[in-house]
């Protein structure tokens, strides 16, 4: 017995010191990554800046070293941020140490606004004289159109360059909700207000067939005008050879002009020293995107400046509480406007907003701040890929807007859904449910029963009142009558481009744009970036993301493409009160 307590309790500090060894090396490993991220980093004379866009692409990147980190499998899940990778090709134009920049591009997770802010940084930054050149094994055409502003356009001999067009693809629920016995309650205003059709319908109606016609036509014209400008090609050649899917092969696309060279990889390399006057035998000096945003920004004055310009990032759908970086927390934002405009070192504030919308309340909560805040100091706000219905709202107020053609914004309008399952507990389930209650509307919304008709006439009355304070806000924000914004209003989706001539924007740029009038707006000369909301502390961020590390593993079973679908339906099936939301997501390929 003696011995078996022995073996036993040295078995247990085996373990514990085993444990105690781990984590000091895990700790150490963390240190190690912390002090590495705020390392500068010392850029050469003769240095080529290498911008690999691998990564998802959100507006502002986090400053924790484990974002996105998978614990499970022990590896990096990073993200760029749109914000660095615009600063960076600003600096990389005025650095004398930057020969040129290299360009690696193929399946761009980003939507095509961001990818048009970045190609005009690009198109800027020829202006400098120095070099371009982008390679890919594949170009889908969101990527083919930012590469396509470069001097050098290359492509892997047996690559292919996608371009035959644009499609919108909406998925449908209803028929799979009548199978489980499920049933939509559906109540809206806005005759294009088409986010609760995919639960009523099983393919479009003719109105929000006419809107995605309408943004499509839009977006591809601006992508099909900016590969003309810089490749040389008629746009209505552009136009034939999408139609007749001339281009099927890398040979094909070298044909038609749409690359100019095809390489394999170690020809690229021997191009890029010749670009930057090396010999064969030579290194060839690189800095990524990572590396290249610790380098400080040369400064034309000394000391740190006292007057401020804040940036409030808001990106993803909104809804209540404290919200994340991909969330829009009405707390969160909120209290980020209420400082910038309570700082009176802040001076003028940017807005970047990239949202589909979301909550119609929380959305109201946010309006008021950016309300507050534009009447103090200039409020501009940078619309992002999306700034639809909530994002819209919150946008409204601003003193002024600034969108991309390529942004999808509008659909001024609001519904609600409610979700009947008495067919599914009765009949699939053999479920069934009684109620006891003291009032005759205390079960009203409950998901075991068919709404009544006073219950719909009473839930109708709320949405009409919730759009008449939307019509309203936008109507005070943009100095319109409340019937013309109904009018533009009703639901409808817009791109930037028919967003500017409606006068739902006020010019196009993307937020470098809006940061420039924001800066002669607030009459500042020397300032410092204020980036808010404040990012939490790196070790509160480790401590999250272990503890879910496990359902972020569990919900990545649902694989590929079926994910944005499953969280459509997932999101809708959660939605709580009115709500102010796009009517669906968009990806550009």
């Amino acid at each position: 017995m003696k011995s078996f307590l022995k073996y036993l309790l040295a078995s247990v500090l085996g373990v514990l010191i085993g444990f105690m060894l781990v984590f000091f090396i895990f700790m150490g490993i963390i240190g190690v990554m912390i002090a590495s991220a705020d390392r500068t980093v010392d850029v050469r004379p003769n240095t080529l800046f290498h911008m690999r866009l691998d990564q998802p692409i959100i507006d502002r990147a986090s400053k924790n070293p484990f974002d996105g980190f998978d614990f499970i499998n022990m590896r990096p899940v990073s993200r760029l941020g749109l914000h660095d990778i615009l600063e960076n090709i600003e600096k990389a134009k005025n650095d004398d140490n930057i020969e040129g920049i290299f360009v690696e591009i193929s399946f761009p997770q980003a939507g095509i606004s961001t990818l048009g802010e970045i190609r005009d940084a690009l198109e800027d930054f020829k202006e400098s004289g120095k070099f371009i050149l982008a390679y890919a094994d594949n170009y889908t055409q969101s990527a083919y159109y930012l590469a396509s502003v470069a001097d050098h356009v290359y492509l892997t001999p047996t690559g292919l360059v996608q371009w035959n067009g644009l499609r919108s693809e909406i998925v449908f629920f209803k028929g799979a909700l009548e199978k489980l016995g499920l049933e939509p309650q559906i109540i809206r205003h806005g005759e294009f207000k088409s986010a609760v059709e995919p639960f009523m319908y099983d393919s479009m109606s003719e109105e929000n067939r006419e809107q995605v016609m309408t943004y499509l036509s839009s977006i591809w014209n601006v992508i099909a005008d900016g590969v003309s400008r810089t490749r040389g090609i008629p746009q209505e050649r552009l136009d034939e050879i999408a139609d007749r899917l001339l281009v099927r092969s890398a040979e094909t696309a070298l044909e038609h002009g749409l690359v100019d060279r095809l390489m394999y990889r170690d020809q690229v390399l021997s191009k890029l020293k010749e670009l930057t006057g090396l010999e064969e035998d030579d290194d060839i000096r690189s800095v990524n995107i990572a590396q290249y945003t610790k380098v400080p920004k040369k400064r034309e004055f000394r000391g740190l400046p006292r007057e401020k310009l804040a940036i409030v990032f808001a990106e993803g759908a909104i809804g209540p509480g404290e919200g994340s970086d991909l969330s829009i927390g009405s707390v969160r934002i909120s209290r980020a406007l209420r400082e910038a405009r309570r700082d009176t070192t802040v001076k003028a504030i940017v807005f970047r907003v990239n949202s589909p919308g979301g909550s119609a309340l929380d959305s109201e909560v946010i309006w008021r701040e950016v309300e507050l805040a534009a009447n103090e100091k200039p409020v501009i706000v940078s619309m992002g890929d999306l700034a639809a219905s909530g994002g819209y709202y919150i946008a409204a107020p601003a003193t002024r807007i600034v969108a991309s053609p390529q942004t999808i914004t509008g659909s001024i309008g609001v519904f609600g859904l409610l979700l009947d399952a008495s067919e599914f507990m009765n009949d699939k389930l053999g479920i069934t449910v009684d109620v006891a209650k003291t009032n005759e509307f205390a079960d009203m919304g409950s998901i075991y029963r068919p709404l009544t008709p006073a219950e719909r006439d009473i839930l109708q009355e709320g949405v009409e009142d919730v759009y008449r304070a939307f019509t309203k806000r936008v109507a005070d924000g943009r100095g319109m009558d409340v019937e013309r914004v109904d009018e533009i209003g009703q639901g409808r989706v817009w791109s930037g481009y028919d967003a500017l001539e409606l006068g739902l924007v006020d010019e196009f740029g993307g937020l470098a744009r809006a940061v420039e009038i924001a800066v002669e707006e607030g009459g500042l000369e020397h300032y410092r970036v204020l980036s808010l909301p404040t990012q939490p502390d790196p070790f509160e961020e480790l401590l999250k993301s272990l503890g879910s590390g496990v359902r972020m593993r569990l919900a990545g079973n649902v694989h590929g493409s079926l994910v944005r679908h499953y969280e459509t339906l997932q999101r809708a099936l959660e939605s709580q009160g009115v709500q102010a939301r796009m009517p669906f997501d968009m990806v550009v390929y």
